[in-house]
């Protein structure tokens, strides 16, 4: 990290050199932190301070809106020295940020070689291999030789994102095997490629969704995977890097979601702005559920002034039955997410969670009848059993539906999350305030006719 005397020299002109040899002997991504921790006027002064190639580093751990910051606040040249020095599929991710005027822009100051790059993964839809592959990989023909191969690798590493894997294809530029340097380093120079190299190629397609790439490599162990084409042939790999990324991507939006917090984008320290857009529609949204909710109360206004213990009682079901249902939703999207469940498990989940859940109603009907026991006058003592049976049957209802509407959504292909926590807690509220009223209506004039 840097220290105090560096963090300062912003203030002090005089100590501006002190703090350009301090950022560029540092790891990129501490200087990129620095530079988001400093106010908006200082950050392009600290940035240019930066060498070249250090800047270019620097500038791919930066926040997209501090990226577009400092777009807006360097000169053209400066720009496009960065944009064209990118791996591929960060600039692309860089470009998906920008307005569009922007991107015009600088792709038309882009060499010929790299805006190619960059349209072929802009052409495939977000949230797929292809959007997220990078172009910059080793390739070999089949008929090389280990001496000829570890050459082309030499000459051609310092552009590559990787090199612990080379990817062999035919003439028709198909991937066929794939080879490790491991492998190469201790084979013989006069041995061929294709004697040495797996034809066991574990790859993706352009079209794979991104999650299942990153659930790919983790049951492969793999740190690369290849992606191909409709034809099976090789554009691309995704490397272990891009993969953190994408898990954190992933269970960041299925949080955020299960919260009921729209879009993937907010963070923690977000402008309050981009807060208020993420929250506000869902906090509308959950309104108009609540007024359904309320909806089923308000026909039993004279029951609750009649049984005023129900008012106490309410909330407590309330709350239990949404709790166990966002348990079983948390788990089961949890459990799509990483790949340990499948729609086809459905009977199985419910299973388990229908288990568990008849000791949970158990022991919480239990629990909530001993406390209407206690807070009910002598004459309303039967309100405990008709609250203990309901908790039983919400804790029951709460479970199944935890695990059953994701696994729904799973199945024709929609995003498990999409269930969040206050949605489905307020459906329960709903259906248990109305079969709860109404069967202490019921039991009302069951009492007065007695």
């Amino acid at each position: 990290m840097l220290t105090q005397e560096g963090r300062v020299a912003l203030a002090d002109i005089g100590d501006l050199n002190q703090l350009k040899s301090e950022l560029n002997g540092l790891p990129a991504v501490d200087v990129g932190d620095y530079i988001v921790e400093l106010p908006p006027e200082k950050r392009a002064i600290a940035f240019r301070l930066l060498k070249k190639d250090p800047a270019i580093d620097v500038f791919e751990y930066l926040p997209p809106e501090v990226q577009e910051e400092l777009i807006n606040s360097l000169h053209d040249n400066q720009v496009v020295q960065i944009v064209e020095a990118m791996r591929p599929d960060d600039r692309a991710e860089l470009f998906d940020e920008l307005p569009a005027g922007v991107v015009r822009r600088l792709l038309q100051q882009l060499s010929q070689s790299e805006r190619q790059a960059t349209a072929r993964i802009l052409g495939y839809p977000e949230g797929t291999a292809g959007r997220v592959m990078t172009t910059e990989y080793v390739w070999l023909r089949e008929g090389l030789t280990v001496g000829e191969a570890l050459s082309k690798i030499r000459l051609s590493d310092e552009d590559k994102e990787t090199i612990y894997y080379a990817y062999v294809t035919d003439n028709n530029r198909k991937l066929v095997r794939v080879v490790s340097l491991r492998q190469l380093l201790f084979s013989i120079p006069d041995a061929l490629i294709r004697d040495i190299a797996s034809d066991r190629v574990v790859k993706a397609t352009t079209e794979t969704p991104q999650e299942e790439v990153a659930q790919l490599m983790k049951r492969y162990d793999l740190i690369a995977v290849p992606v191909v084409d409709r034809e099976d042939r090789l554009v691309g790999i995704i490397t272990i890097d891009d993969v953190v990324d994408i898990l954190e991507e992933e269970a960041t939006e299925d949080i955020q979601k299960l919260a009921g917090v729209s879009g993937g984008d907010e963070a923690a320290l977000s402008p309050p702005h981009v807060t208020l857009r993420k929250r506000l529609p869902w906090l509308l949204g959950n309104i108009g559920l609540y007024i359904g909710a309320a909806s089923a109360i308000a026909p039993f206004q004279g029951v609750i002034s009649v049984v005023p213990v129900l008012a106490v009682i309410m909330p407590i079901l309330s709350n239990t039955s949404g709790n166990v249902a966002i348990q079983a939703l948390s788990v089961t999207v949890r459990g799509l997410g990483v790949g340990e469940v499948t729609p086809e498990d459905t009977l199985k989940i419910l299973r388990k969670e229908i288990l568990a859940g008849l000791g949970t109603a158990l022991a919480l009907s239990f629990a909530l009848g001993i406390l209407s026991l206690i807070w009910s006058p002598p004459n309303n003592r039967w309100v405990a059993l008709v609250a203990a049976m309901v908790m039983a049957v919400n804790v029951i209802v709460a479970a199944t539906l935890g695990t059953l509407l994701p696994m729904g959504l799973k199945r024709v292909n929609l995003d498990p999350a999409l269930i969040s926590g206050p949605l489905l807690t307020t459906m329960l509220d709903a259906v248990g305030f109305l079969t709860f009223l109404s069967l202490i209506s019921v039991a009302l004039r069951v009492v007065d006719h007695n």
